[in-house]
């Protein structure tokens, strides 16, 4: 089972928000998942977006794949966790 790190579309139309979480490779975009780590919101100015690092980073050790976009926000939360 190839499990992924990427984010499930949740909000109404023209107000996309976002849900990280841990699912299936096979799962369609919007389904079933494994864990939800974090959240998204495009649409807010600043800090968009909330992740529990220590979940992503356990998922990520036994081997999970983030896409692109959830790999940007794991490093920002690393800095920001690094710098506090």
């Amino acid at each position: 089972m190839a499990v992924k790190i990427r984010l499930k579309r949740i909000g109404a139309r023209n107000t996309p928000a976002y849900r990280i979480v841990v699912a299936d490779s096979r799962s369609p975009r919007d389904g079933r998942f494994i864990e939800e780590i974090g959240s998204y919101n495009p649409l807010q100015a600043g800090t968009n977006f909330t992740l529990k690092l220590d979940r992503a980073k356990y998922w990520l050790s036994v081997g999970a794949q983030p896409s692109e976009t959830v790999a940007s926000f794991i490093r920002k939360a690393s800095r920001q966790a690094a710098t506090v």
